[in-house]
């Protein structure tokens, strides 16, 4: 194998590829990336067995072939080079050898038979979508996920149609403490697709790959009931999906709350993360008391003190008070565009429900604490 590529491009598609390899593990060649030169393109592959990231990428190719090298060294390798370098890499001798101006790099090389793949077989359910719509999708929802091992069903986003009237695309998160739900339009040809958990790692993978995606190209979707593939731009990522059963999570959306609180929302965000200052313990509860127009925030500390913060709102119900997990609320905030956030409260010891009063498509439901 031997072929020259500018360093840009190689650092682009390796940078894709290496954040899947696992920095501890004990199968050698899942610490590499596979090198595949064909006429005119590099494909660059990597795997930790459950997840798979492949991507294409221009290259002068004097000599086909493959082989694997360590997948960090040889990013780090490329990253160090200065920007408008061009790389030479060659292999022979059992090394991969990489020369730009005047340093060379030997690394050593593990054969490419020997590298696992993952095919796509079975795929039967197919459909595009805008990669604005699946940004939004996993943004808004992905903070909620549970990185709880034991409920590993949790541990991902909750992807499934629902077609009654005009149909939409849902994604939901839960860790039990809280909960988002984000509905984007149905896609055409997604209405039949299998409900499917798709892995937090796979989430992150795939919200790098749209960050970088050039122009306005839709993401192809295949899966099956086991496994996904997206294809965003140069780049195909294949991963196995979560096999277990997501709770009905409708069950705890309540229907009933009649108190509702509206307020602007990065006052409401500034005053908590404020007052959570004092907030040491590792929930960071404090306090929201609603009255008369106000809404008075506070949190209290043996060690760090009392801080009181008042804000006025709209809220024409009853005095009340709840408690409730500063970062959980943060979080939630961070998600609603518009000026206003919208929560409705039945009482104490029910969960709350926060909207964006401009995008009904948004909804999160936020379980209190006892404070």
């Amino acid at each position: 194998m031997k072929l020259a590529i500018e360093r840009a491009a190689l650092l682009r598609s390796l940078g894709h590829v290496q954040s899947v390899v696992e920095r501890r593990t004990t199968i050698p060649i899942l610490s590499n990336v596979k090198l595949e030169a064909s006429e005119g393109t590099l494909a660059l592959t990597a795997t930790d067995l459950d997840l798979s990231v492949v991507e294409e990428t221009e290259a002068d190719v004097a000599r086909p072939g493959a082989t694997t090298a360590p997948a960090h060294t040889l990013y780090d390798v490329v990253r160090k080079l200065p920007e408008g370098a061009r790389v030479a890499i060659e292999r022979s001798d059992g090394e991969l050898t990489l020369r730009s101006g005047r340093a060379t790099f030997d690394l050593p090389c593990l054969p490419a038979d020997e590298f696992p793949s993952m095919g796509d077989e079975g795929l039967e359910h197919g459909f595009a979508m805008a990669a604005a719509d699946l940004r939004k999708l996993i943004d808004r929802t992905r903070f909620a996920i549970s990185t709880e091992e034991t409920r590993y069903y949790l541990n991902g986003i909750f992807l499934h149609a629902l077609d009654d009237g005009d149909g939409c695309l849902r994604g939901v998160a839960t860790d039990g403490h809280r909960l988002a739900r984000v509905e984007t339009a149905l896609p055409q040809g997604a209405a039949d697709m299998p409900a499917v958990i798709v892995p937090r790692k796979t989430i992150t993978e795939v919200r790098k790959l749209i960050d970088d995606l050039q122009g306005d190209a839709p993401v192809e979707i295949r899966l099956s009931p086991a496994r996904i593939r997206f294809r965003i731009g140069p780049a195909v990522l294949r991963s196995r999906l979560i096999d277990g059963t997501f709770p009905d999570y409708e069950r705890v959306i309540p229907a009933g709350n009649d108190k509702l609180l509206v307020a602007p929302t990065k006052e409401l965000a500034a005053a908590i993360d404020r007052v959570a200052t004092i907030s040491t313990d590792r929930s960071r509860a404090i306090k929201l008391a609603l009255a008369d127009g106000k809404l008075t925030l506070s949190a209290v500390s043996p060690e760090a003190g009392r801080a009181v913060e008042e804000l006025d709102v709209s809220y024409p119900s009853e005095a009340l008070e709840i408690g409730f997990n500063a970062r959980y609320m943060l979080d939630m905030s961070a998600q609603i565009e518009g000026d206003e956030i919208e929560v409705a409260i039945a009482d104490a010891a029910s969960p709350m429900v926060v909207r964006d009063p401009k995008d009904s498509s948004t909804l999160y439901v936020l379980m209190p604490m006892r404070v």
